[in-house]
């Protein structure tokens, strides 16, 4: 794993070295002045959505604890949120976060099947808290025509949110469909046995149906209790807002005026897009889908120190922190 989070860790200086290079390559003296000339309160403020948004993660993942096992403190919970920012940050699609959560999960108590069942209940709603932004944006923005009707832009929303609605789509059938999984799962390993891609048949069926019945399990424990699968998706959705929202606070701090709500809907257009980048923290993609959606706001050097600053809240800061959190014992 450190090997891995080394390697993943040049790639996130190569591609933090590009996007700086072409970010500040030109008029480098202004951007420096605009990144210097930042409102200090609405800059906080900015820290202070992130912040509200670890804590509202924190809190979807301690209710989740909580079901299995009343003992469990809100303490871990925030720290393991806080822990997994890192491995988001240096893996590609954030795949590093869930597997470390289970990791943690059954040191502090809990068995494999009830750490897997927590993970995949708060991966479940945070999807579909992405899906409902995702969807309001697109309606809202087809309503007011906020952004221009670009080809390139537009079939890149619709590849984002494709892939997110699937994962969704693919989350319920794994989770509801168990008998048909299973044929299918005996169906992959066969074939995957006779291409010489699985050495072990017996062994990985026996890991996969495991996984196929926490998956399972934790579908019917979310489902049972309605009023808490919606009460942890809002959770998800009030934490994605606040995300959604440090845009806004740092084009206030430039004294530029904007409607708040163009601004989530111009993240949320942002998120999707960045959702497919192959690489850690959706590097490259994100900043060029900043550049895109929220070139209407801001323009030139003023627009490029904006988007540096927001990367530096939205994924440095968590990834700093997350290096910080990991390196602390847990009480």
């Amino acid at each position: 794993m450190k090997n891995n989070n080394f390697k993943n860790g040049i790639i996130i200086a190569v591609m933090t070295g590009i996007v700086l290079v072409f970010a500040l390559k030109d008029d480098f003296f202004e951007k420096i002045h605009y990144i210097l000339s930042f409102n200090v309160w609405w800059l906080l403020a900015g820290v202070l959505c992130v912040v509200m948004y670890w804590l509202l993660k924190a809190v979807a993942i301690y209710r989740c604890t909580v079901q299995l096992n009343e003992n469990h403190s809100f303490r871990k919970s925030l720290k393991l949120t806080l822990d997994t920012q890192f491995f988001n940050a240096v893996t590609p699609f954030s795949l590093g976060g869930q597997p470390y959560q289970i990791y943690r999960l059954k040191k502090q108590g809990f068995t494999l099947g009830e750490s897997t069942n927590i993970i995949i209940q708060d991966c479940v709603v945070y999807q579909i808290a992405l899906i409902i932004l995702g969807t309001i944006a697109i309606i809202a923005n087809n309503i007011l025509g906020i952004f221009p009707d670009d080809s390139l832009l537009k079939k890149l929303i619709v590849l984002g949110y494709i892939i997110n609605l699937s994962v969704v789509v693919i989350l319920f059938a794994v989770a509801f469909n168990k008998k048909a999984n299973r044929a299918l799962l005996n169906l992959g390993v066969k074939i995957g046995s006779k291409l010489k891609i699985i050495k072990n048949e017996e062994k990985f069926l026996k890991r996969s149906n495991e996984f196929i019945n926490n998956f399972h399990n934790s579908a019917v424990t979310l489902m049972k209790s309605k009023k808490h699968f919606i009460n942890i998706i809002m959770i998800n959705v009030v934490a994605l807002l606040l995300l959604y929202l440090v845009p806004f606070m740092l084009i206030m701090g430039l004294d530029e005026c904007v409607n708040p709500a163009y601004v989530v809907i111009a993240t949320a257009y942002v998120m999707i897009m960045g959702s497919f980048v192959p690489l850690p923290g959706g590097s490259g993609g994100l900043e060029f889908g900043f550049v895109q959606f929220f070139g209407g706001f801001a323009l030139g050097a003023k627009l490029s120190s904006i988007m540096l600053v927001w990367r530096l809240l939205t994924y440095y800061l968590g990834m700093i922190v997350g290096a910080i959190s990991l390196n602390k014992k847990e009480e």
